[in-house]
C-alpha cells in the first residue's frame, strides 16, 4: 500500500458548513461526456464501513470546479458498478 498522501476537497453543506472529505476517485464517462467524483468524509476514511459521496463535476478555468448531484438512477448505478470494481480490485 503506497503512503502517499490522499487529495482532499472541501464541500459545504446545504447550510454552508465546510466539510473536508478525501478522494476515492474520479472517473469520466466518454458516451456522455461526463465526470464524477467518489469521495469519503475525511474522519472517516480510515474505518472499514464509510459513507461514500458520489458527484458528477465540472471543471472550471481557474483549476476549480462545480458539483452537482446525481439524479438519475442511471448515474447511480454507473457510479456503484464503479466503485464495485474497484473494491473487487483491492481484494
Amino acid at each position: 500500500m503506497s503512503l502517499e498522501e490522499k487529495e482532499r476537497i472541501i464541500i459545504p453543506d446545504e447550510n454552508g458548513d465546510e466539510h473536508l472529505f478525501e478522494v476515492l476517485f474520479t472517473f469520466d464517462v466518454d458516451k456522455t461526456e461526463q465526470s464524477y467524483i467518489a469521495v469519503v468524509p475525511a474522519e472517516q476514511a480510515e474505518e472499514e464501513e464509510v459513507e461514500v459521496y458520489a458527484f458528477r463535476y465540472e471543471e472550471q478555468d481557474n483549476d476549480d470546479f462545480t458539483l452537482y448531484p446525481i439524479d438519475s438512477d442511471e448515474e447511480w448505478e454507473m457510479v456503484e458498478e464503479m466503485l464495485n470494481t474497484l473494491a473487487d480490485e483491492e481484494e
